[in-house]
């Protein structure tokens, strides 16, 4: 006899969420690294208690099962281009890209202006190639060894990057969120890009004034000598030349042509490689056991660096651990994650509890300003639950997109409350597939460098904002009052 399935109620729907919630602070103060496994056996632990109530209220294995294949096909993609980003990490360092980056840039960049150089390099590279995750991976990863070497704390410097990378990727046309928000909403591209700019320039120019202020109150003292023992290191390890600099910058060409990141990523991995074979024959010679074959010994390395670990020896213990790769074998941990956070979001999705939910806020709205704060939350719910920035647009869209037309706003309100709310908080969740993912290439927990990702904090804020103070709320004129 098959069981009539019923609607689960809101507390049912909730109670996973707020043990999920309650389990992964504690993973938070009781493991030190709660990427390593901690936070993948509480997201299965609790994928499992979601599919014994749905269970409970008629659901089928069948059913759950097929919710989670669709979901976890949905974060493929970011899964190929992390373990891409993980090959890139390992040719850029033995071919010296990255430590050409670093070495250049502590010529150039002044410890007073670094974070905010660092948000404004960031911006630009994204903006150029419409993706914050490839700019995180080259320019993010070289502003990281910048800024140990400057003596910043790590976590101020990880959320300079991750703030400029994701105005980039958020204002992009090339962007995959920005075409992704206005054709969920029905509006067109560039009415959307333009719209952003009332509540994303206030966010930016915040975010800089910020980061500049920290910049201006950093001890300078220990960084001329430092620094200069940074590029003394990097200078006697690798031979440094600006013909490196044709790598990213070949790549960068590549993706404002519109190439697809998997392929334009595979390109930048294999130039690595090549670079690495031709500018740094010593770098290859020291990593091999048993020389003799330079090209036998090259093919060797070059695939392991793409896919398992490398640490280069500058003789300087901390220039060692700055210059030290997991490959794609490095990436596994934050994969694990991605998969056990698709798993409990697909149980909560096929359970009905995310409708559930979603519903129950809906019919809280009783104005324009508390729809555009239920949309807001309801992107970032999506990220902490459905663990996908995709999602976190896609379905608080569509369910709000009639109310929104009924209260005669404009499709243009909708799109930037979603790349506002949903975008640039992925970042912010550790078991999101954009927060595991950069912490894991940065180097940086996810909790740490979240105090400091300023744009991504007060985006949201930002819109929420503008919706209670009226401010360029666009209404059809139909329906104004």
């Amino acid at each position: 006899m098959v069981k009539e399935k019923r609607t689960p109620s809101l507390f049912q729907a909730l109670i996973p969420i707020v043990i999920l919630i309650i389990l992964l602070s504690f993973n938070v103060m009781l493991f030190e690294d709660t990427l390593e496994g901690a936070n993948q056996v509480v997201l299965m632990l609790v994928a499992g208690l979601v599919g014994l109530i749905g269970y409970r209220i008629g659901f089928r294995w069948t059913e759950m099962r097929a919710q989670i294949v669709k979901t976890i096909s949905s974060a493929l993609p970011a899964i190929l281009i992390l373990l891409l980003i993980g090959a890139l990490s390992g040719t850029w360092l033995i071919s010296g890209v990255v430590p050409a980056l670093i070495y250049y840039g502590l010529s150039f960049l002044s410890p007073v202006i670094f974070l905010f150089a660092a948000v404004i390099i960031s911006s630009i590279v994204s903006l150029a190639t419409g993706s914050s995750w490839s700019t995180i991976a080259t320019i993010g990863v070289a502003l990281i060894g910048i800024g140990n070497a400057m003596v910043f704390n790590e976590a101020m410097v990880a959320g300079a990057i991750v703030s400029g990378a994701y105005f980039g990727d958020k204002m992009s046309p090339l962007s995959d969120t920005t075409n992704l928000a206005p054709a969920v909403a029905g509006t067109d591209l560039f009415t959307h890009i333009k719209y952003m700019t009332y509540t994303t320039v206030p966010s930016m120019s915040i975010t800089l004034i910020l980061f500049l202020i920290i910049g201006l109150n950093h001890d300078t003292t220990s960084f001329l000598s430092q620094g200069n023992e940074v590029q003394n290191a990097i200078s006697s390890t690798f031979n440094i030349t600006p013909w490196l600099f044709l790598v990213p910058i070949i790549l960068f060409i590549i993706i404002m042509l519109k190439v697809p990141p998997l392929p334009a990523l595979a390109v930048g991995v294999l130039l690595g490689g090549v670079f690495a074979v031709i500018f740094q024959p010593q770098i290859i010679d020291g990593l091999v056991n048993n020389g003799g074959n330079y090209f036998r010994d090259s093919y060797i390395i070059v695939l392991k660096t793409i896919y398992g670990s490398t640490s280069i020896d500058t003789g300087d213990s901390k220039m060692n651990e700055l210059f030290t790769t997991g490959g794609m074998s490095g990436m596994l941990p934050t994969i694990w994650l991605i998969l056990s956070a698709m798993f409990f979001g697909g149980m909560m999705e096929a359970t009905g509890m995310l409708k559930k939910i979603t519903v129950s806020v809906l019919k809280l709205v009783k104005s324009d300003s508390s729809l555009i704060a239920s949309t807001a939350m309801s992107c970032v719910f999506f990220n902490i639950t459905a663990s996908d920035q995709y999602m976190s647009i896609v379905v608080p869209g569509e369910m709000y997109k009639d109310a929104y037309n009924d209260r005669g706003l404009k499709p243009e309100v909708l799109s930037r409350t979603l790349e506002d709310s949903g975008t640039v908080t992925s970042v912010l969740i550790p078991w999101n597939t954009g927060g595991a993912t950069q912490a894991r290439v940065l180097g940086v927990p996810t909790v740490e460098y979240l105090p400091f990702a300023f744009f991504n904090l007060i985006s949201p804020i930002m819109t929420v904002l503008f919706a209670y103070l009226k401010i360029k709320i666009r209404k059809f004129k139909t329906k104004e009052n």
